[in-house]
């Protein structure tokens, strides 16, 4: 039963994980947004609740 046989398809994981870790992964950390988010804080006015009875 060949997908009992860890051989190849573990060397193929092995490359598959490297090749991500080294060469793509750089590249994608190195990616710059093009909206960086705004330092404001936004600030909401917020009302207390009227109570009838009080």
């Amino acid at each position: 039963m060949p997908q009992l046989n860890p051989n190849p398809w573990f060397t193929i994981f092995l490359l598959t994980w490297l090749t991500l870790s080294l060469l793509i992964q750089p590249k994608l950390l190195s990616f710059t947004p093009t909206n960086p988010p705004s330092n404001k804080a936004l600030t909401t006015k917020t009302t207390s609740w009227t109570w009838p009875w009080t």
